[in-house]
């Protein structure tokens, strides 16, 4: 997915770009960057990987030669940016958060009008110069984004990094976010609300769907309007990768975690004598499914987090087994005998979830109970990088289907429907296939009224197929 920060202040904004882009490090592994313009006038530029190491670690050592009031900032899980940019709006970096599923088309458009790419990542066109180029079409930087936003289909947010101001812009369907912040002689504009805390900024402001704002350390003024009847935010940020103490649309993510394993915990007739996470990603959910649930919360297992706070992808699988194994310190006394319900975000690839079960009986579990907090993922995001999956195969809902249909892609839609027979054939055979003793998902009407805003301006594709613009 990613993480977009930037600062425009009175003083030198390096210390508060630096830690700003580091609290978005939870939506991104792959690359990081940092772009300042410096007090004499030059723009300097940081680009490094993440995929072995930390985004403070890495840039620590380049924070010398920052000493400008303007900067943005960029999480990513695609391409290498900030990109640096001359055009006849003058110089320019811009950091971007998207998908575009069109990206191929656009390419080719923009070769054929006699434009060239100079930008690589991983050997294939920088998605973030391609939206450059479509900004460039404009005759102003407004028109620039809004016929930008209008040709990419998927998903693209964006900062912009002028001389003297930054201009943020919202996905046209809202689907990632951006917020302002302010404190005394600076503004920050930030994808995730909680990186203002701890850098003594307020927040001010949301960004509505496909609206622009230009920043500067007196305040903001609105270059594009909102189109609030566009509004469709990724429900996937609330479900999983929002950092707890983060709200969308004023909603915060911990209580809509806790609302879904509330709800579940409810409905749940399960003979259970705990209730614990499988941390970190279930930690919210398993307070509110035994809440609900009237079971007692327990720590059954533990992440070990002074040396294992976080799986980097090594290069071999086997590696990478090892690695989430290790991570998880069971709690032996807790589960000896016990039948224990565990709560996560969702199953992906199942293939973590299933070594995890076998841990938790060979460590003494009585039974183990798998309860998820998002409905089945069946469809493949067509709107942003949250999954990076190359093939619906990749999914076990996809694979459990080709099992039972001979064909992967045939009932979707009945095999998303919650309680149709055919949601239940694919729901035990995954839970067979995973070796629980029970396994359920919550459905897409309790996420609506777990996050709470209208079903119509919330993204459920993933789940349902919804939600084509």
């Amino acid at each position: 997915m990613g993480g977009l920060f930037g600062v425009v202040s009175k003083q030198k904004c390096t210390t508060d770009l630096f830690y700003g882009v580091d609290y978005h490090s939870h939506l991104g592994t792959k690359r990081g960057g940092m772009a300042v313009v410096n007090k004499d006038g030059s723009l300097a530029r940081s680009i490094h990987s993440l995929k072995q190491s930390y985004f403070r670690i890495k840039f620590e050592p380049d924070l010398v030669k920052f000493d400008g009031n303007i900067g943005i900032g960029v999480i990513s899980d695609s391409e290498s940016q900030p990109i640096a940019v001359h055009s006849h709006f003058g110089r320019f970096a811009i950091a971007t958060v998207m998908k575009i599923s069109n990206i191929d088309a656009l390419v080719d458009d923009l070769l054929a009008d006699g434009r060239m790419f100079t930008e690589l990542s991983d050997g294939t066109t920088n998605a973030t110069e391609v939206v450059a180029h479509l900004l460039n079409k404009g005759t102003s930087m407004a028109e620039g984004i809004r016929y930008a936003q209008e040709r990419i289909q998927g998903s693209c947010s964006m900062l912009i990094l002028t001389n003297n101001e930054i201009i943020a812009a919202r996905d046209l369907h809202g689907r990632t976010p951006l917020v302002i912040g302010k404190k005394d002689g600076a503004y920050a504009v930030a994808s995730e609300s909680c990186s203002f805390a701890n850098l003594g900024y307020e927040k001010v402001y949301e960004l509505g769907p496909g609206e622009a704002v230009a920043i500067n350390p007196e305040g903001y003024r609105q270059i594009l309007a909102p189109q609030p009847d566009k509004l469709h935010v990724c429900s996937f940020l609330w479900i999983y990768y929002g950092y707890p103490v983060t709200s969308y649309e004023g909603i915060n993510v911990d209580q809509v975690r806790r609302n879904l394993g509330r709800i579940m915990g409810e409905q749940d007739d399960v003979d259970t004598d705990i209730v614990s996470p499988i941390p970190d990603s279930g930690s919210c959910m398993a307070i509110g499914y035994a809440e609900g649930k009237k079971v007692p919360y327990r720590n059954a297992v533990v992440k070990y987090t002074p040396t294992w706070p976080r799986s980097f992808m090594p290069i071999d699988q086997s590696t990478r087994n090892i690695v989430a194994k290790m991570k998880l310190i069971p709690n032996f006394d807790i589960l000896r005998g016990k039948n224990v319900t565990f709560c996560d975000d969702s199953i992906v690839r199942g293939t973590q979830l299933s070594d995890n079960v076998e841990l938790f009986k060979s460590y003494g579990a009585e039974k183990v109970h798998i309860r998820i907090s998002c409905p089945p993922l069946i469809f493949p995001c067509t709107y942003l990088n949250f999954s990076a999956s190359k093939t619906p195969l990749e999914f076990i809902t996809r694979r459990t289907i080709q099992d039972l249909e001979g064909a992967h892609d045939k009932n979707l839609y009945e095999y998303a429907k919650h309680g149709s027979p055919c949601y239940c054939k694919m729901v035990e055979a995954i839970r067979k296939q995973l070796k629980m003793d029970s396994l359920k998902f919550n459905s897409v009407d309790n996420l609506v009224k777990a996050i709470g805003l209208p079903k119509e301006c919330i993204c459920t594709h993933c789940f349902d197929g919804s939600g084509d613009n």
